[in-house]
């Protein structure tokens, strides 16, 4: 049973961690971690990053996700199980849904983001070459470990919410992950369970009507791994958003602002000892952040 009150845990807002931590900082913090020391998480902390995440929003309110959180032998059972398939080659040829395009059906951009991803992963990072098939498998087999985490989570959705599903499903995903990076945890998300989704299906209690999204590994980041340093970039906002605004002379307001765009919170300022103007340095416009210091330790990526 739940020791907080399903349904009000927004008056409820106990902390994870001792030093809070703003969204900002956990959108900055939060990677895909490969690599995993064995030091375990309290299964209130695994409790508490769920009844968070159920905050999500979802279409209508259908709140369509469920998770399997498995730890210790459980997980050890699963991990041998999918081993076993991935060694015997039951891969399936296809999965339970579409999730992505097949290896020779990528495009651009995708395509080469994909293998940019790739190169840096196993090239750059592990040192294997792309030639190096019994190399590549020995690392993707370590998905099926939960690279090595402490806590397996399978996440999924129900089918009647049809693809609406997979919108709040990804929601929730990424309420999982920012709320234990700001716990000081790290997490993976894999669609490489995707594969043995029948395994998955032999070893948990998966309601037919549900469909299985992916796999989180959660725990406590190794940091001297090599994989630690690996990152991936992102693209600048001006190459995927497109902006439209009313930029006609009499569209200007009474006070100079521009209607739809001037009520958006401006980059503060403030004066000098020369009562000229300048920047405040790492300071949100609305200022929602001034009251969060940065976490010791934390990284931005």
């Amino acid at each position: 049973m739940c020791q907080y009150k399903c349904g009000n845990i927004r008056c409820k807002a106990i902390p994870l961690a001792a030093h809070r931590m703003s969204v900002e900082q956990a959108l900055l913090g939060r990677r895909s971690v490969r690599a995993f020391l064995t030091r375990p998480v309290s299964r209130s902390a695994v409790e508490r990053i769920l009844e968070l995440a159920s905050q999500s929003a979802s279409n209508s309110n259908g709140q369509p996700w469920q998770v399997h959180v498995l730890t210790g032998a459980a997980k050890d059972r699963l991990t041998a199980a999918l081993l076993k398939a991935h060694e015997g080659g039951g891969r399936v040829q296809k999965c339970e849904f579409d999730y992505q395009p097949r290896p020779d059906e990528w495009v651009e951009p995708f395509l080469s983001r994909r293998s940019e991803f790739g190169q840096g992963l196993y090239g750059k990072t592990l040192g294997i070459e792309f030639t190096d098939l019994v190399g590549r498998d020995s690392h993707h087999r370590r998905n099926y470990e939960f690279f090595g985490a402490p806590v397996g989570i399978i996440l999924t959705v129900s089918r009647h919410q049809l693809d609406s599903a997979l919108i709040d499903a990804g929601l929730f995903l990424q309420a999982v992950m920012l709320t234990a990076r700001a716990a000081g945890l790290d997490t993976c998300p894999q669609a490489s369970f995707l594969d043995y989704y029948p395994v998955l299906r032999r070893h948990l209690n998966i309601p037919d009507d549900h469909r299985i999204v992916c796999g989180i590994s959660l725990g406590y980041a190794d940091k001297t791994h090599p994989l630690y340093s690996f990152t991936t970039p992102r693209q600048c906002v001006k190459d995927f958003a497109t902006f439209y605004e009313d930029r006609a002379e009499d569209a200007i307001g009474m006070d100079g602002s521009t209607p739809g765009i001037g009520s958006l919170p401006q980059r503060p300022t403030q004066e000098n000892s020369g009562g000229s103007e300048i920047d405040i340095d790492h300071v949100p416009w609305a200022g929602w952040m001034q009251d969060f210091p940065e976490q010791p330790g934390s990284r931005r990526h």
